[in-house]
């Protein structure tokens, strides 16, 4: 079943047209550079720090999880090696293809945005703009997952259990960001109370 999807999207979807926009799109999503960088400059900013470590942890968590764990442990042959007929457009790969790691790291860092509206791990969480944000990168992460399968080198569980990984990563990052988050805050309100009074001498 799974081969016959990717069959199907080679003889009805692929076309000259879309065949190099989505090469481009599975391209950003090499090595979970975008979202890297992404949650690098988020933690650099004051205003999104805690946004960006939630990020970072999410995609920590998810490689552990999809390409240290399960990728070796699955190890599972890419599509293009075993479904007859099946066309690579793209490089070969050099690991496994279970899970998908382009999938599992959109969908962390997507994932630790959607989390963090809904955990309302922040002030910010409540921002439309931050909202209008996360459902685009929601888009990209599913048309990333959706490059995969296009270009021949996952199949459809592949993606989708990458994509589940990913939002598993994103609501654990989110839960850890708020504990952290939550416990600094008492320490500081803890210190402010024992702080005494200054006493003044004549």
């Amino acid at each position: 079943m799974d081969g016959a999807v990717l069959i199907f999207i080679q003889e009805y979807i692929r076309s000259e047209f879309l065949t190099p926009v989505m090469k481009f799109i599975t391209h950003t999503g090499d090595a979970g550079i975008l979202w890297i960088a992404s949650a690098v400059i988020l933690l650099m900013l004051t205003r999104t720090r805690k946004f960006g470590a939630a990020c970072a942890v999410s995609l920590i968590i998810e490689v552990l999880l999809n390409n240290v764990l399960l990728k070796n442990l699955v190890a599972r042959t890419r599509p293009y090696e075993v479904v007859d007929g099946l066309e690579l457009i793209i490089e070969k790969q050099s690991d496994y293809s279970f899970p998908s790691g382009h999938s599992g790291a959109s969908f962390a860092f997507a994932g630790a945005m959607l989390f963090f509206i809904i955990l309302k791990v922040s002030e910010l969480a409540e921002k439309k703009s931050f909202r209008a944000f996360c459902a685009v990168t929601l888009v990209y992460a599913a048309l990333i997952s959706l490059s995969r399968l296009y270009v021949g080198v996952h199949y459809p569980t592949d993606v989708l259990a990458g994509a589940a990984l990913g939002f598993i990563s994103g609501y654990a990052a989110c839960l850890i960001v708020r504990k952290i988050d939550g416990k600094m805050k008492a320490k500081r309100e803890g210190s402010r109370r024992n702080i005494p009074a200054e006493q003044t001498t004549d």
